[in-house]
């Protein structure tokens, strides 16, 4: 059997939820770690975005760089929405 590879594109923010960040990778757990830690990114390590709230499972990498890009052109409204369908508390999500 061949193993099925996941790419998942992702959202973070900060303890107060002001600030959004929307990423794509390979492997959730290891780039969440990261963003946790500060070794995440400028970014991430600047706005303290250290909550994972949304993400998206793909089995191809240009699907899921593809729903990023679109993503990131949303509006900020739509970006709650989206998050708030799957996760209407913004808890932190620590199991995927």
């Amino acid at each position: 059997m061949q193993k099925m590879d996941r790419y998942f594109v992702y959202i973070m923010t900060n303890k107060h939820n002001t600030v959004l960040y929307i990423g794509v990778t390979g492997n959730l757990g290891e780039r969440v770690s990261a963003h946790m830690s500060g070794a995440g990114g400028q970014f991430t390590a600047k706005y303290k975005i250290t909550k994972l709230v949304y993400y998206e499972a793909f089995e191809r990498i240009d699907e899921a760089i593809e729903r990023e890009k679109r993503l990131k052109r949303w509006k900020r409204v739509w970006k709650n929405e989206l998050i708030e369908k799957l996760n209407p508390s913004w808890e932190e999500i620590t199991t995927w």
